[in-house]
């Protein structure tokens, strides 16, 4: 990996005074702590402990759950026992395949071999380990992946569907995804991980019992929660609305200090945010919740929208959790929108 050890230093500079800055206004303590957005492990021992010594003379840390993200190359055991000491109990790991030749295709520089021996030496060092798979790549045999991983006694497995951007490498080269293959293993993620009792309890997200991703949970039900760095989107309190989603500029201009971009958040704008997460879970989206937090009546607002799905057997509501269907969440991008269409 590439590095700019003038950048690194500005970065970590910004992050502490960023970090001063917002606890501030939004002291406390934190539920959760995640460390991602470009692979941190990357950044050396020292590095990483300025950003931790930033969390500590603020909110605070660790966390209850304090997690990393960290590239299959970036450790060893000795290394982990280091991550150990700072405080981190939780790593998710960008595994994306067990066969050499997909993780060639998706331009991974560690072997699969590599990345079971970074999954096996987490789980031996005393972590909970999230690991990503992507599946619906050309050529992949996603059961053999989907099996390999599970085998590790991995307690948390994130499955993502491979995804094509316009004027990428991928699409310059012609690569498209398979509509088929796509929901072949969306099924069978379900089918092979629940049999290993990593059960999914969101579209791309499986777990075995008390290992489910409490940070991701948080966003899932509307809290707020502070982001720190280029790039990074937040949620928090505001004098006017529910509150305040924000997003800081890319790296030169957060240096810089630019503003970052922020748009207020109306009833009807957190409704159909809880409604867009809380849909793609098993427990479904709380209408009590949304209606407590924000005065909108979700049965009585989107009554027309509602009617339909519930006729074609995409929703079901079972007082007080609206929830998708099997089918409906093979068709959830398209209901959401219906949502979104409502004024």
């Amino acid at each position: 990996m590439r590095r700019h050890e003038g950048l690194v230093q500005a970065y970590l500079q910004h992050i502490a005074q960023e970090a001063q800055t917002h606890y501030e206004q939004f002291g406390g303590t934190l539920e959760t702590i995640y460390f991602g957005g470009g692979t941190p492990s990357h950044l050396t021992d020292a590095e990483l402990t300025h950003l931790v010594t930033a969390l500590q003379d603020t909110w605070g840390f660790p966390a209850a759950e304090t997690t990393l993200e960290a590239d299959p190359l970036t450790f060893n055991k000795e290394r982990l026992r280091f991550f150990r000491d700072l405080g981190f109990n939780r790593l998710s790991i960008g595994l994306q395949s067990c066969q050499d030749d997909v993780l060639t295709f998706l331009g991974r520089t560690h072997s699969a071999t590599e990345g079971l021996q970074a999954v096996e030496m987490a789980l031996e060092a005393g972590f909970q380990v999230s690991a990503d798979l992507i599946t619906a790549v050309p050529n992949q045999d996603a059961a053999y992946d989907l099996h390999t991983l599970a085998q590790t006694g991995v307690g948390h497995v994130s499955v993502y569907n491979l995804t094509i951007e316009p004027y990428t490498p991928f699409a310059l080269r012609g690569v498209y995804v398979d509509e088929d293959k796509e929901a072949d293993d969306y099924a069978l993620a379900d089918a092979i991980l629940s049999g290993y009792g990593l059960e999914r309890y969101e579209v791309s997200s499986h777990a075995k019992p008390a290992q489910a991703s409490k940070h991701n949970q948080m966003y899932w039900r509307g809290a707020y929660f502070v982001a720190l760095g280029p790039g990074a989107a937040g949620f928090v309190p505001s004098e006017t609305g529910m509150g305040v989603r924000y997003t800081n500029p890319p790296i030169k201009g957060w240096l810089e200090q630019q503003p970052p971009e922020t748009l207020t958040v109306t009833p009807k704008s957190f409704a159909e945010d809880m409604l867009m997460t809380g849909l793609r879970t098993k427990m479904g989206v709380n209408l009590e919740h949304i209606h407590s937090k924000s005065g909108v009546d979700v049965l009585e607002h989107y009554a027309p929208v509602l009617k339909r799905f519930f006729k074609q057997d995409l929703l079901t509501f079972d007082a007080p959790y609206l929830r998708a269907t099997e089918a409906g969440l093979l068709q959830l991008n398209g209901m959401l929108a219906a949502f979104f269409g409502v004024d």
